[in-house]
């Protein structure tokens, strides 16, 4: 379905951080059109996606000739399972546009083709990307802390590692995991061999740059496989690497 009628449209991207410390809630990125929330109209099966994917400088909301399909949402379980939301983004003329609106798990999405203001557009794009004041201190550490990882990478494949992620949840507030593949993610695709190493921290109350900068020297000087847990993979791929395969899931 498609606006036929030329309107320009407001785009407004707000972040949403659970008001209650449950475990599984996460923040979302929820894009309003009109102070209208789109995913509430279109998707209802699961969570807008992490700001952590979409609010990046030159990230997927930057438009350009060339469009590129973004997801906003997943379902609770999986996109495989109840499906996901995606839209198509591109930049024509003074605008950017928004559609071809996208569910693997349905016929169709109703919702019509939206036109912004190129320039309105950027700025609110700008505008999310910069904004952190929704971060609690060690989600900032985190974020931290994975720009440090990701800059030395040479440092994790030593020992056969590369990183997954680094995340921190709302309710464990004092804390951050980190997630190593190993011998890589490559290994996943291939279909070879492969496991997920888990490496707690705990956060401080000290100044967050300094603590990014001081975790990131403690994981880089040590093997993850030593200092972290198995927490992914499977039994049988853990005795052909020669590591104990936990007695629970995480």
């Amino acid at each position: 379905m498609s606006d036929l009628t030329g309107e320009t449209h407001r785009l407004s991207l707000l972040v949403v951080v659970p008001g209650a410390p449950r475990k599984g809630a996460s923040v979302e990125l929820r894009p309003f059109v009109d102070g209208e929330d789109i995913l509430a109209r279109a998707f209802t099966d699961g969570p807008g996606e992490d700001p952590r994917h979409l609010l990046l400088p030159d990230g997927p909301f930057t438009a350009d000739a060339e469009p590129h399909e973004v997801r906003l949402a997943e379902a609770e379980c999986t996109e495989g399972c109840c499906g996901a939301l995606y839209v198509t983004v591109r930049h024509e003329g003074d605008h950017v546009i928004w559609g071809g609106w996208r569910n693997p798990d349905e016929d169709e999405v109703e919702l019509p083709e939206f036109r912004f203001d190129a320039r309105e557009y950027r700025a609110e794009v700008d505008r999310a990307v910069h904004d952190l004041s929704w971060e609690w201190p060690a989600r900032t550490v985190a974020r931290l802390l994975e720009r440090h990882l990701r800059e030395r990478a040479d440092a994790l494949a030593r020992w056969e590692c590369e990183l997954n992620s680094v995340s921190a949840w709302s309710w464990e507030p004092d804390r951050i995991r980190v997630l190593f593949w190993h011998p890589g993610r490559s290994a996943l695709m291939d279909g070879r061999p492969w496991l997920q190493f888990q490496l707690t921290l705990d956060v401080s109350g000290d100044a967050s740059a300094a603590q990014a900068e001081r975790l990131a020297e403690y994981v880089l000087r040590h093997d993850p496989r030593r200092t972290g847990e198995v927490c992914g993979g499977s039994s049988e791929y853990a005795d052909r690497l020669g590591y104990p395969w936990p007695p629970r899931s995480f």
